[in-house]
């Protein structure tokens, strides 16, 4: 008797700000991986919170029907347990977590997984957490000795918002961003040209979060490395952003599409190499798991080398940077799933192979 597939649970959609992003990301990923490897179980949530089965995305893949461009959250209400650990099936179930961003990204869904015990994708609830949070993550990897661009860190109802922005400009000058500290795909993320721009920013990004990063602007390049890996972790030659835009906004990256990818980066072999060995030293220094998208400034002829961010569920349609990186080192869209799914597997190997005793 052939064994059984293995069960792939897609969840999509998710509560944050970024559930649009997330559904495009499910439909292309439900497109791409093998169904002759797994049984695959699209699980969408609602901005609610519900979460829905959508049967109806295989049935039109296995009519030969393409799927379209954003998979919708709708089908049949489950129960968030049952549907995870599939309890008439004999497979063995790996989550792929493609929800970005709060309640998501963030260690929430991944503390959720490890109370099931469930293989899942990608990093785990402390890296996931502080990846999440820009704030600790610039504390975390400063610690380390990583190099980054300079920034101040404002919490709602904790710091004076007057007091801040005097600060700010006093001691990063102008013009400066401002990004929630919890939040990815460009959103609520402003640039500040002045003392008002600077107020009005802080308050775009206080709808998001309650934790605001305010940074200097550094005239750099923008470079990005894909890492795949767990222990011992791989990279994948830099590529460059190259903005459409005053700045790599959420428009330039899921409307507009003016931005441009370059890859490999035109870059000195020893820059190259440089900036592989940070990628890697902060994926291991913010416990990351699986896969990582670590995110650069390039200050040539200044500082060199500044970390920006790391994202623990990158963006991951064909045309995201995450995938094409390792397309280009000759790993394809559904290969690279494959390889996410043993490495989700590995990880949870080892980790269940803790003692619980005294």
């Amino acid at each position: 008797m052939a064994s059984p597939l293995l069960r792939l649970v897609v969840l999509f959609g998710g509560v944050s700000a970024e559930h649009d992003v997330s559904r495009v990301t499910a439909a292309h990923v439900l497109a791409a991986a093998d169904r002759t490897k797994y049984e695959l179980v699209p699980v969408g949530i609602g901005k609610d919170g519900s979460w829905v089965r959508n049967d109806d995305a295989m049935a039109a893949l296995a009519d030969g029907t393409p799927l379209p461009n954003a998979l919708d959250v709708v089908g049949t209400a489950v129960d968030p347990l049952t549907v995870l650990r599939g309890e008439q099936s004999e497979a063995i179930t790996v989550v792929l977590p493609l929800l970005h961003g709060p309640h998501g990204e963030d260690g929430t869904m991944q503390g959720l997984l490890e109370l099931f015990k469930l293989p899942y994708v990608g990093s785990g609830v402390l890296g996931s957490a502080v990846c999440m949070d820009k704030a600790m993550a610039k504390r975390v990897t400063e610690q380390a000795g990583i190099p980054q661009c300079r920034w101040i860190e404002f919490r709602d109802g904790i710091d004076d918002a007057r007091e801040i922005v005097g600060r700010a400009i006093d001691a990063l000058g102008l013009p400066l961003f401002v990004k929630p500290a919890n939040l990815g795909s460009s959103v609520g993320i402003s640039k500040a040209h002045n003392e008002s721009e600077l107020d009005k920013a802080i308050d775009v990004a206080l709808r998001y979060d309650d934790t605001v990063i305010i940074e200097e602007a550094v005239t750099a390049r923008e470079i990005e490395v894909a890492v795949l890996g767990n222990t011992a972790p791989e990279t994948s030659v830099p590529g460059e952003i190259l903005p459409g835009s005053d700045f790599y906004d959420y428009e330039d990256k899921y409307v507009t599409g003016a931005a441009k990818l370059a890859i490999p980066a035109d870059l000195p072999a020893e820059e190259i190499a440089k900036v592989r060995e940070l990628a890697v030293e902060s994926f291991l220094a913010l416990r990351c798991a699986g896969l990582a998208r670590v995110d650069f400034f390039y200050e040539e002829g200044g500082r060199g080398w500044l970390l920006n961010e790391i994202n623990t569920i990158p963006g991951f349609t064909p045309g995201s940077m995450y995938p094409k990186l390792w397309d280009a080192a000759g790993l394809g869209y559904a290969d690279l799933i494959d390889r996410l799914v043993v490495l989700a597997l590995e990880n949870h190997r080892r980790r269940a192979g803790f003692s619980t005793e005294h």
